[in-house]
């Protein structure tokens, strides 16, 4: 029955990452587009590995974070302001991430490719989160904070405690927790709203 925990987390998500969208298309936020592209690539390789390692209800957190950032990177074109402008670094973060995709692709082995997909979700990161430190008016805490409660949810869901069940969710729980903290305290000691 605690499976079922993860619809919680997604629902949670998904509100987070509709106010993002919402403030994305107003041109207030400005996502990196390789992080969001590359997040939404990531995390769906890892929620492929995980079913194919026989992994079920939680892998659906995992999955959510592969679609979410799909959903953020296509709304980034529909305002011409509501992206930011891209820099040989970020480039170079997307060419890892990339990199890492690929390396999964040619082991084609579940616990390799969830391993390649953290670095490939972590490359794509790097980005968003030098951004969030230099200009954290460009970002919103919202889907970092509700990522959280969806990527804790999947613990909930683990019947078999192996690396193909609680990698992705224990980096993703990470990532987000320290993204909220880097956006919300440069917002905080600026004197902004997060």
């Amino acid at each position: 029955m605690l499976q079922y925990v993860v619809l919680i987390g997604v629902a949670v998500q998904l509100v987070g990452i509709i106010s993002y969208i919402k403030t994305t298309v107003r041109g207030i936020t400005r996502p990196n587009r390789i992080t969001w592209l590359m997040w939404s690539v990531a995390p769906l390789v890892a929620a492929a590995a995980g079913v194919a390692s026989g992994v079920t209800w939680a892998v659906v957190p995992v999955f959510m974070s592969g679609f979410a950032p799909l959903l953020v990177f296509l709304a980034s074109f529909v305002n011409r302001n509501s992206y930011w402008k891209l820099t040989r670094f970020d480039y170079v973060c997307g060419f890892f991430s990339f990199l890492a995709l690929a390396l999964w692709w040619i082991t084609k082995k579940p616990d390799v490719a969830i391993v390649f997909a953290i670095a490939s979700d972590g490359s794509a990161a790097v980005p968003t989160i030098a951004k969030g430190r230099t200009h954290p008016e460009t970002e919103t805490v919202a889907p970092f904070a509700t990522g959280i409660v969806n990527a804790i949810t999947s613990f909930f869901a683990i019947r078999v405690w192996n690396f193909a069940s609680y990698a992705f969710p224990v980096y993703l729980t990470a990532v987000n927790i320290y993204l909220v903290l880097v956006i919300g305290r440069r917002r905080h000691l600026e004197g902004r709203e997060v």
